[in-house]
């Protein structure tokens, strides 16, 4: 049985206080509302915005300017690691720790890339552009690395006696990443796109156990047609809230990224009840998918396949390093 939908409101998306939160993809889109709402002076809380940009959007330049102490922009290549790792290091330095992941950098589709043939210099087929790849779940997976080093709940042996522990400094926390409705129900238009989204929903499938056991929450949010910038198919000059309205008239169901950055926070604020949830969100409603997906596995599954997974859960053929 599916859970109920539900709205979220500023005031009823109960967001964490007093927090060090760190957000890649922060300088626009779901990133930019997300660190917006979460700087809200009444929450307290330290907002991290890692992005490609070079320098802050107008909207992050008049909080730094009126209030820079609870602000860090970080200029980050979130595909190279190292980029990657000394954001990280440099927000957990500053602040002291961090509490909270946004792991939200993305990419649409680029061209078609599988039924177009496109030739090399040489007038061979040429090797497919991997940026949403690249982007979109081979990056992930680097920031869900860093996020679990500097969250973990440490061992009171030191980092240098347990290499395991992680920073040093991690207190638990949350991690949120930013799936797709396409990390659901595929996208047939954008076929990498889609395979790198079910990647985050597989992420978070497969470590939301462990990362329990280190005091880390672990969930994504799956939205579907939100008005942001790496929207696709807007006619030249075409606005997005027109476009939204277009869209909306012929029936497409379309969020804002002020609902998906409420989504976020009511995550973020859930603490470990949240762990392993996944949030639809289609037309500015929210549902959660993940336990109703569990709870019907025998209907998906069949009886005599679950059954077989069962009995064999316990074999233990991937050993757990914790």
């Amino acid at each position: 049985m599916a859970s109920p939908t539900f709205t979220l409101t500023p005031s009823t998306a109960h967001p964490p206080n007093n927090s060090t939160i760190l957000i890649t993809g922060g300088a626009s889109g779901i990133g930019l509302a997300t660190a917006l709402y979460l700087h809200t002076l009444s929450y307290k809380n330290n907002i991290v915005v890692l992005d490609r940009a070079p320098n802050p959007s107008p909207p992050l330049q008049a909080l730094l300017k009126h209030e820079p102490c609870r602000l860090l922009y970080l200029p980050c290549d979130i595909t190279s690691w190292t980029s990657q790792r000394a954001a990280f290091a440099t927000a957990a330095k500053h602040f002291g720790h961090l509490d909270h992941v946004f792991v939200n950098a993305g990419v649409a589709e680029i061209g078609e890339q599988i039924f177009t043939d496109h030739k090399d210099r040489n007038g061979e087929l040429a090797e497919p552009d991997r940026t949403t790849i690249d982007v979109d779940i081979r990056a992930v997976g680097d920031s869900l690395k860093l996020a679990i080093h500097h969250l973990r709940l440490n061992s009171s042996s030191s980092p240098s006696q347990n290499p395991c522990s992680g920073s040093g400094a991690g207190k638990g926390g949350s991690i949120i990443m930013t799936a797709s409705l396409a990390g659901y129900l595929g996208s047939a238009g954008a076929p990498l796109y889609s395979a790198a989204k079910h990647g985050v929903v597989g992420y978070l499938r497969s470590l939301r156990t462990d990362c329990a056991t280190l005091g880390i929450s672990l969930a994504v949010i799956a939205p579907g047609i939100t008005l942001t910038p790496i929207i696709l198919g807007r006619k030249p000059g075409q606005s997005l809230t027109s476009w939204g309205e277009e869209m909306g008239g012929q029936g497409v169901p379309i969020n804002s990224a002020e609902t998906i950055a409420l989504v976020v926070a009511y995550a973020m604020g859930l603490g470990s009840r949240g762990n392993g949830k996944g949030f639809l969100i289609q037309g500015d409603r929210v549902q959660e998918v993940e336990e109703g997906l569990a709870r019907s596995r025998d209907r998906w599954m069949g009886k005599e396949m679950l059954g077989l997974f069962r009995g064999g859960r316990g074999a233990g053929l991937f050993p757990n390093k914790l």
